[in-house]
Parts: C-alpha cells; structure tokens; sequence
C-alpha cells in the first residue's frame, strides 16, 4: 500500500518523475575527441548550471501536440503533463541565462499554440524539401565517397527525383552502388542510378511474377493509355519511362514522368493531369470494351482532386467562390482551427458539390476518350511495343509518338539530349506563375501512379495498374 501511494503521488501533475533530462551536463574543449553517451545528455536543471548551452529536442511533437484534443475527460494524458511541465520550465529561462533551447519537428501543424507564443519557441525556421540545384548539391556529397563513371550526369538524376529529401537521395547513392557492384563493375554508372531512382520510387521489380497473356496485354493497354494522354495535353509532365514489369507489392506496372518545380495549378491544369490520370481506365474500354479493378488509385486521386477544385479551391461557378477547406480540419488541420463535426454548407449546396464533382470526372473522361480514340493507331502500336520490350525509355517513346506537340523539358536519360522544346508553363527554375494554389494531392511531391500499397516515400509523377490483396516476396 505504501509502495503503490508513492508511485502514485510521483505520476501526479508536476512530479518529478516527468521530469525533462536526469542526467549532468561535462564540459568539454572542443578540440578534444570524446565519447557521449545518453547518460551525459543534460536536461533543463543542468543547462542553467552549465550555462551557456544550446538544448535541443528532436520530434517535439511527439510531447508538445495541441491539448485538449482526443482526451478523455477526467483522464490523466501523460503527454500533457510532460508538456506542462516542458512550458513552466521555460517560463524559467530569462534571455540572460545563456541557455538557448531548440527544437524539430516534421509536423509542425499539430503543436500546441502555447509552445509558439513569444518567450518559448517564437521563431519558427521552415526547411523545405530541397529544389532541382540543391538536390544537384546533395548528390555531390553523397557521391563523393563512391566510384562514378564518367557518364553519370548529377544535375539529371536531381531533375529525375523531385520531391526527394536528403535521405532519399543517400538512398538512391546506396542502392546504385549495391546494384554496381552485384555486376562486379568497377564503377557506378547512370543506368545503376536510374534503376535505383525506380527501385526507391517503386520498389523491388517482380519479374517472377506469374501474370496471364491476357492480364499483360490489358496492363498494356492501361499504362499505353496514360502515357498517350499525357503526352499530347499541354499541362502534363512529359512522360519518360512506361513499364509493364510489377514492382513492389501490388504495382503490376507504371508509366513514369518528370514534374516540373511547379507550387501554382490553374484550372485547365488540373484538369489535364485528371484526364492524364483517366488514361489508363479509358484505354481499357475502347480496347477491351469493360473495365477492370486496376484503376482504383486513379479513381480516388481524381475524385479528391475534384473536391479539392470544388470545396477548397472556389473553381466551381455553380458552388461559387468559396473554401470550406474541409482538409484543414480536424488533427491533421493546421494552427488552432477545431475539429469540424457538421458541414458548414446546407443539404442543397452539398447536392450541387457532388453533381458538380461528376461533372468534372464526366469532362475529363470525355476528353480522354476522344484523344484516345484519335490516336488509337498509337496506342495500338505503344501496347505491342511495351508486350515485346516491357519498358519504354524515353528514345522509343520519342520514336512511337513524334515530339511532344506542347513542347515542355523533355530530357532523354540515356544521353542528357533535349527533346522537344523547353518552353512550358513554368522554367526550369521552378518560378510558378498564375494560378491557383495546388496544395494536398495537385502539388505533392513526384508521384507515380501505382498499385494500393505499393511503396515509394517520394514517388515520381506516373500512374500504374493494381492489383489486389498481393504480398510482397522481395527475395534481394
């Protein structure tokens, strides 16, 4: 009984036994090597002894996310009391104390308002995922421990990796090098990043997978569709690998493009990467005359982005000039906006939002349809090509399809030649111009259109055909 009144008086509010940092600070010289373990990690209490000092803490979301949400009520949230007790003791630190406290996290959204206010965390330094000459930059630092060849060309594999933090990049720079030296070559060479880039983005190629005569053809036909209507609108990235090769655990195959640096979307935009989206299921039905399940990621990304054009982005004219930015709502919504548990729109709006949204998808469908039908000697001639070769590089498409009649960057992967022209809605310093702010599912980072689950952190612009319920046997 004593025991347990003690243990339960230490988890009270404010008891030491969520105390931030046990352990005492050393000082140190600087020129000296030494060996930090975790019990020389100083906490609050040390730092002000051994002021000054620099404290930092790593994910302080994990301890400093808005009270009040998903508690219970008259629960004791752990959580919140380390946080309350994280604001009292930095309500501790005069701006002559010498103790500067930082602090990191990916999710900066989700924290408590009390942690940013002025005298806690009241400078806030946004880093962004690194642009085209940074990645370039980054890939010099990783390559500087490795072997190259002469032909590997670094400011092309950072435009082939849009959307790639720095530990994407070192992932590419490892699994090349594994890739090199698995065919005992003496350097790495651009095709072993390359197949890198598409092992990260989409993970291990299945080439044992059993897959019949007829489903090939059908993903065939599905990523011929894509790759046809993205290459003829003039909003879509140029396509510059189409594969019909299953990778990861359910992407039975992928047509692959290469996003521009691009933060602004009109509305004609969106519109084309929706219809570009659509290819691969209306291919299916002018070939085949049905359809099959492997378009469902497709349908809902074109379905999201239509009510994000509707609800979010005011593009409708019927619904009018409104946000009711229903994804900023709730946990994942930023700053302090509440939950939203009823529709701030009445029934009749919510009608006109949905017919509105089929709308879109029938405007979309229709015009892929019809180019499709227009180029169905192409697509014909890309699904036999893709049945013969299994992936296409951008050559072959250049080849099958003639130059692309809206000219944007194209670049060939092999040889770093240009093809096409170099003229598009955005330079190739990623300079947006007008439109509207593409935020959630338009302006992610690369993506490839791929199966449900399958893989990739930072996925390049593409669309693939699924397949369903599969396991992955990755055996490399």
């Amino acid at each position: 009984m004593v025991l347990w009144l003690y243990f339960m008086r230490k988890m009270s509010p404010g008891s030491q036994v969520l105390n931030i940092g046990k352990s005492k600070a050393k000082v140190t010289e600087a020129e000296e090597h030494h060996d930090v373990d975790f019990e020389d990690v100083a906490g609050l209490d040390e730092a002000k002894e051994e002021a000054p000092c620099i404290i930092f803490i790593d994910e302080i979301d994990a301890i400093g996310r808005s009270r009040g949400r998903n508690s219970m009520v008259g629960g004791n949230d752990e959580r919140e009391n380390t946080l309350n007790q994280l604001l009292s003791e930095m309500d501790g630190f005069d701006s002559d104390k010498g103790v500067i406290i930082m602090a990191a996290t990916n999710r900066p959204d989700v924290l408590d308002q009390a942690l940013l206010r002025p005298g806690r965390f009241d400078r806030q330094i946004m880093i962004d995922k690194p642009d085209r000459r940074e990645r370039e930059m980054i890939f010099g630092v990783h390559v500087q421990d490795i072997l190259i060849a002469d032909d590997v060309n670094l400011e092309m594999l950072a435009g082939q990796t849009p959307g790639f933090a720095g530990a994407e990049i070192a992932n590419v720079c490892n699994e090349a090098a594994l890739l090199a030296a698995r065919k005992d070559k003496k350097a790495i060479g651009m095709d072993d990043f390359e197949q890198s880039i598409d092992r990260v983005i989409g993970g291990l190629e299945k080439k044992n997978k059993i897959i019949s005569p007829e489903e090939r053809e059908i993903i065939a036909n599905h990523e011929s569709g894509h790759a046809i209507v993205g290459w003829f609108l003039e909003h879509t990235d140029p396509v510059v690998k189409v594969s019909i090769v299953p990778r990861g655990m359910a992407a039975l195959g992928y047509s692959q493009s290469m996003p521009e640096e691009r933060y602004l979307y009109s509305r004609q935009a969106l519109l084309d990467r929706m219809a570009m989206m659509l290819g691969g299921r209306v291919a299916e039905e002018i070939v085949f005359g049905e359809v099959t399940t492997g378009a469902q990621n497709d349908l809902q990304r074109i379905t999201k982005m239509a009510y994000a054009m509707v609800t979010d982005y005011g593009m409708s004219e019927r619904v009018g000039n409104v946000s009711f930015n229903l994804s900023s709502n709730g946990e994942d919504g930023g700053g302090d906006e509440q939950p939203m548990f009823e529709k701030p729109y009445s029934d009749d709006t919510a009608r006109a939002i949905d017919e509105e949204v089929k709308a879109i998808v029938d405007e979309v469908r229709d015009r892929a349809r019809e180019l499709l039908e227009e180029k169905r000697d192409l697509l014909d001639a890309m699904a036999e090509t893709l049945l013969e070769e299994e992936v296409i590089g951008p050559e072959t498409l250049v080849d099958l399809l003639g130059e692309r009649p809206h000219g944007g960057e194209y670049v060939a992967l092999r040889n770093g030649q240009s093809n096409g022209r170099a003229t598009g809605e955005h330079g190739e310093s990623g300079e947006p111009q007008q439109g509207v702010d593409a935020e959630g599912e338009p302006a992610a980072p690369p993506e490839q259109h791929e199966g449900d689950g399958a893989p990739g952190s930072a996925p390049a612009e593409g669309t693939a055909l699924r397949s369903r319920g599969e396991k992955s046997d990755d055996d490399e």
